[in-house]
């Protein structure tokens, strides 16, 4: 049995790893933080030439062809580069959607578009704060049109196509909506490298994607799918975060000692590293379910999202910690990790809901 990516998926990941080193080094992400830019299109123009964004798309639509493990493998060098483009809105959910849920019609007017970067697309669900699915929500979808407000949407701005989470005649239902002509309002975001957006629709022409009535399982399974490839985004920050942060300790010196020889430091350190480690492991066990479109997909997404998500998060903090007080100024990179950590943390829905959904999904499983 093999428990690592091929050889060829290493190689894809040391290309990937080798571009984003020349193309988007940390001063990318500063740049598009602190301007009005909704994104890098520079460095999304450069992953449409290399097939990032159809990694996962059928070549009859344009796509690469490859898999999910593939982008899983990209994944995490763009959570690794902190890479400012919209692949978890459009490529990990929106691509996704279509691929799982659309006619022939959808795929052929939308894949194409998104393999080459032409259509970003979002996914619109929350209406109200702590909103961790698609339960309860009051958007209504009517006869061809949408009513009602999202907030916040990750690339709302920035998406020329959402996928909408509405309640339509048969109950829940996810509906294809054109944003041209959609109010759209600019949100503050705690990593302003990956803003936000609130949608306002009001008599909106859309479709309707998959099977009306069926949306919360569909959103549900679609969450589950994002989970696993922004796990991966995740691991990469973290896996970035401790190694500027080991190189930092081992250089900074503190009583004619290097600050990392302390046991203070070492000890976090070590618990990081067993963090991440941990979290690839359940990231591996998420990325094989979902290649395979294995039954075991809802447990295995839950452990990658929770994992990936504290790992991530306590490496972030204690990057800044670690770094003493220059870890809390502007000009080191220390904040853009715990932004992205932060952001992504909460994105796909909070971790504590995570940890809920995986308790209720072995339940059904002992059940």
């Amino acid at each position: 049995m093999n428990f690592d990516f091929s050889d060829d998926q290493k190689l894809l990941q040391q290309t990937a790893r080798e571009y984003l080193d020349e193309h988007a080094p940390l001063s990318v992400c500063r740049q598009v933080l602190e301007s009005p830019k909704l994104y890098s299109e520079k460095l999304w123009k450069g992953a449409a030439e290399l097939g990032w964004l159809g990694a996962a798309i059928p070549e009859t639509y344009g796509g690469a062809g490859l898999g999910r493990l593939d982008l899983a493998v990209i994944a995490g060098e763009v959570g690794r580069a902190l890479a400012p483009v919209p692949m978890l809105s459009s490529v990990y959910v929106a691509t996704e959607a279509i691929l799982l849920y659309g006619s022939e019609a959808q795929k052929r007017k939308y894949l194409p578009k998104l393999a080459c970067g032409e259509a970003i697309g979002c996914l619109a669900l929350a209406e109200r704060p702590g909103q961790n699915g698609a339960e309860g929500v009051e958007a209504a979808f009517r006869k061809g049109a949408l009513n009602g407000t999202k907030a916040p949407v990750l690339d709302g701005e920035a998406a020329t196509f959402a996928v909408v989470v509405a309640r339509g005649e048969r109950g829940s239902t996810l509906a294809l909506a054109e944003l041209d002509g959609v109010k759209r309002t600019a949100l503050r975001s705690i990593d302003p490298s990956r803003p936000l957006a609130r949608l306002d629709f009001d008599g909106t022409p859309a479709e309707a994607l998959g099977e009306e009535g069926r949306g919360e399982a569909m959103t549900e399974h679609l969450l589950d799918r994002a989970a696993v490839l922004l796990a991966f985004e995740q691991l990469g920050g973290a896996e970035r975060a401790f190694e500027i942060t080991k190189d930092y300790t081992m250089h900074r010196y503190a009583f004619g000692r290097p600050i990392a020889s302390y046991q203070a430091l070492k000890h976090r350190m070590a618990d990081h590293w067993c963090e991440i480690e941990l979290g690839r492991s359940n990231a591996y066990y998420g990325a094989w379910a979902l290649s395979t479109d294995s039954a075991e997909l809802p447990v295995a997404a839950c452990l990658a999202r929770v994992s990936a998500n504290d790992a991530f998060d306590r490496t972030a903090v204690d990057m800044i910690q670690m770094h003493g007080g220059v870890g809390y100024t502007w000009e080191y990179d220390c904040h853009l990790f715990y932004r992205r950590a932060k952001l992504t943390s909460v994105i796909l829905g909070t971790t504590a809901a995570w940890r809920e959904r995986l308790l209720t999904q072995l339940e059904k499983r002992a059940a």
